[in-house]
């Protein structure tokens, strides 16, 4: 297994190369925005189903969200974040060109994840999916994940610890103060009902 720790996965992810990690739901294949073909091809990911964009804090992600959607997207935030909730929202004009859906939204996510969040601390955030060759489950362990992804490097110490193992709530932006479910999760957005 190829275990690195926060300092040596900035270097791994500055090569072009993903790390996988664990979050509060599942575990997460992660790299810098600009590189996200990597994902798709370790994956083997539809090209057509978005990444996510994960962030340590708001004050990463704060700048991705079009000005239509901030207020909204601050409420949210600040009830359900860290947490099992992703946000797709509008994408600022100026940051349209890490987006891998053809609407110009963007998935976003604060895991509760002491790992995860030291990770993107030192990163920056990070496109992410969970870590699993599509179409299958997946391990939720770090052995199982290297058995499936033997090049990719896995962000150690390991064993990780807990995590739900139930994937994240999808919420999208329509218009102000209107919020759609796309999944449901763990996390119940009271704001919908």
């Amino acid at each position: 297994m190829n275990l690195v720790d926060c300092k040596s996965a900035l270097k791994t992810l500055k090569s072009g190369l993903p790390i996988i990690f664990p979050t509060d739901t599942l575990p997460a294949i992660g790299c810098l925005p600009k590189f996200s073909d990597v994902i798709y091809n370790n994956k083997k990911r539809d090209r057509n189903k978005p990444l996510i964009l994960m962030g340590s804090g708001n004050e990463q992600l704060i700048d991705y969200v079009h000005e239509s959607a901030k207020e909204d997207y601050e409420n949210i935030a600040s009830k359900y974040w860290p947490g099992a909730l992703t946000m797709v929202i509008p994408a600022s004009e100026k940051q349209t060109k890490i987006l891998t859906s053809k609407d110009l939204t963007l998935g976003l996510r604060i895991p509760n994840s002491y790992m995860a969040q030291s990770l993107m601390k030192e990163t920056g955030p990070l496109l992410t999916s969970s870590a699993n060759i599509s179409g299958f489950k997946g391990s939720t362990t770090a052995e199982g994940i290297s058995l499936e992804f033997p090049s990719v490097k896995i962000l150690g110490p390991i064993p990780w610890g807990k995590t739900s193992g139930k994937a994240s709530t999808i919420i999208f932006w329509k218009k102000s103060g209107d919020w759609r479910l796309i999944r449901e999760g763990e996390v119940l957005v009271r704001e919908l009902y």
